[in-house]
């Protein structure tokens, strides 16, 4: 005669991490997508200062001119020719549309008027120019 020997089954405990895992990619994800990451316009520049200077919190366009009037936009060199098509195209893929122009203090004041004349041909009104906090 056969003796049935009844094993008690006890059951394994388990934390299913598929769900938190997948709430934590999309986490990660919608942050990617939202974030705006910080932009320079390539060059340093010697801006001028001012007392009446206001904090900009954002700004999806940067353009910077030198002192060799030079108008850099992305860490690369811009023609004015073409600068308004190149406002343009960013302008597409940005929501803010808004633009600051870094001129140095000893830069023409010529190109910085032909720099916002492009900005506003391009469709942007909202334009600023950044100055350093007089002391």
């Amino acid at each position: 005669m056969r003796k049935l020997v009844k094993h008690k089954h006890q059951e394994e405990t388990e934390i299913n991490l598929t769900p938190m895992l997948d709430v934590v990619f999309i986490m990660l994800i919608f942050f990617i997508v939202t974030t705006s990451f910080v932009k320079e316009s390539g060059i340093s520049v010697n801006r001028p200062s001012a007392k009446t200077t206001e904090q900009k919190t954002s700004a999806n366009i940067i353009i910077a001119i030198s002192e060799n009037n030079e108008i850099w936009i992305d860490k690369s060199l811009v023609d004015i020719r073409s600068l308004r098509s190149n406002i343009e195209r960013m302008k597409a893929t940005n929501t803010l549309n808004s633009v600051v122009v870094e001129s140095d203090k000893l830069a023409n004041t010529g190109i910085l008027i032909n720099v916002m004349d492009q900005i506003r041909l391009a469709g942007i009104t909202n334009i600023s120019i950044s100055t350093r906090i007089k002391d």
